[in-house]
């Protein structure tokens, strides 16, 4: 339980990327604060996490609202009277090539992923400053934000941009003793989804399309596996846990290999 006392708030709890974080924190201990636009998404993590014995709360929130971010950190201190650990991975698609993105599309996409990272980033830690017990804050990036993704502009460089919000906030906070650190993820292996989008009472639609795709995606990534929601889960607790106490401005990457491949090696075919 190494998250044993701690509060953590998570935003957008999918069953997927989110959902998989939101429960390994729970079950190292943290009470959660499940964020999402969706309230099915902010209920079904939350209902799921207290039905396995855990502490939780749902707050349905738009991330790019100031007064709205505000409420649901206010929210979170008047449940549980502290804030310890963020973690920001609520995000947009709208996929779209640089002559197709209309500037309304990629303005939602911006927004989301960084206007709604800073604002939670801003009032979360003014929250984890009182009684100065610091706290971490864990960015979700994505591969994309690591290298040129065509067909996907507004998101790979709204990702690309939180590397570097990482960085300057570890920065400005590594005196204030608020560590913040990023995590990548990759293309993600449905394996979970289904199981948990069940437990949630949340309706995920047709998974039929997602085997022939993970199994293309799995061949392109050096362990020959994508990981799970859970895998990120692990690396968030970690992240968030005092092992990892002198660890901040930094990026985990979690994809298997896939950033570090050398574009011209197979790794199918090696």
């Amino acid at each position: 339980m190494k998250l044993d006392g701690r509060v953590a708030i998570i935003t957008g709890t999918s069953p997927n990327i989110g959902g998989g974080i939101a429960e390994a924190l729970a079950a190292a201990g943290a009470s959660i604060v499940a964020v999402d636009a969706q309230q099915q998404n902010a209920d079904g993590c939350a209902n799921a996490i207290r039905a396995a014995g855990g502490s939780a709360i749902g707050i349905v929130c738009d991330v790019t609202d100031d007064a709205a971010v505000k409420a649901a950190v206010d929210k979170a201190m008047e449940t549980y009277g502290r804030v310890d650990i963020l973690v920001n991975n609520a995000a947009y698609f709208h996929e779209r090539t640089v002559a197709e993105m209309e500037l309304p599309g990629w303005r939602r996409v911006i927004s989301v992923i960084l206007d709604g990272s800073f604002l939670f980033t801003k009032y979360a830690a003014a929250k984890m400053l009182e009684g100065d017990r610091g706290g971490v804050v864990i960015n979700v990036i994505s591969t994309t934000g690591h290298q040129g993704a065509p067909g996907n502009i507004a998101y790979a460089t709204a990702k690309a941009g939180m590397l570097n919000f990482t960085q300057s906030a570890a920065m400005e906070f590594a005196a204030q003793n608020i560590r913040v650190v990023s995590l990548t993820p990759t293309a993600t292996s449905f394996e979970e989804k289904p199981a948990r989008a069940k437990r949630w009472n949340v309706d995920v639609g047709s998974m039929d399309h997602v085997g022939p795709m993970s199994q293309k995606y799995a061949k392109r990534i050096p362990l020959q596996r994508l990981p799970n929601a859970s895998d990120y889960g692990a690396a968030a607790v970690f992240l968030a846990s005092d092992d990892a106490s002198m660890i901040t401005g930094i990026d985990l990457r979690v994809d298997g290999g896939a950033v570090a491949r050398y574009w011209a090696w197979d790794p199918s075919n090696p």
